[in-house]
């Protein structure tokens, strides 16, 4: 990953947990069972969408569909598709920013750089947003060239230097014994 400082996030962060409960509330009135958004798939979202503010709307469509993306991410991770994995990652990325408004800057920057480069199959912003650090899927053998295209790029356009933490996948948590 390589962070960007978060700065004060606490109304903006509210702002976004309380139009994600509007929108809630409202597609609970229309379909029985919604507790929340992960209730919610994207044929009901479009169907009622326009019943929301613009706002509220754009919340809700990232929660919904960032659901459907984490999914398919899921799905094509166990077939290896790791393409897709990497297209799933930038449209994320892209309803971050556009939808769900926590990217920043460095961080768009970051990602964007990351499209160019060979061997990368996707990246994104992680994190609650308005800084951090994003996470890119990198071939092993473009690691190293990602790393320092990237950081140089980065440095030559905002002056800053970023951390990288290379990191590789595990199986995850699980029952030991």
């Amino acid at each position: 990953p390589m962070l960007v400082t978060r700065g004060l996030v606490g109304s903006a962060y509210n702002d976004r947990r309380a139009e994600c409960e509007e929108a809630s509330a409202h597609f609970a009135t229309v379909y029985p069972g919604v507790r929340a958004l992960r209730d919610v798939n994207e044929a009901q979202f479009r169907a009622h969408a326009h019943e929301l503010t613009d706002v509220v709307a754009k919340r809700a469509r990232h929660v919904v569909t960032e659901n459907a993306r984490v999914i398919n991410a899921g799905e094509a991770f166990r077939r290896g598709d790791l393409p897709e994995v990497g297209r799933l990652m930038y449209a994320s990325h892209e309803s971050l920013r556009d939808d769900f408004e926590v990217t920043v800057p460095e961080l768009d920057l970051l990602v964007d750089l990351s499209r160019s480069k060979t061997g990368v199959f996707g990246a994104r912003m992680t994190g609650a947003g308005f800084g951090g650090c994003i996470v890119a899927l990198v071939k092993p053998d473009a690691v190293a060239s990602y790393v320092e295209q990237v950081a140089t790029q980065y440095r030559t356009e905002t002056g800053l230097t970023p951390r990288v933490f290379v990191c590789s996948a595990t199986d995850g948590a699980g029952v030991i014994g």
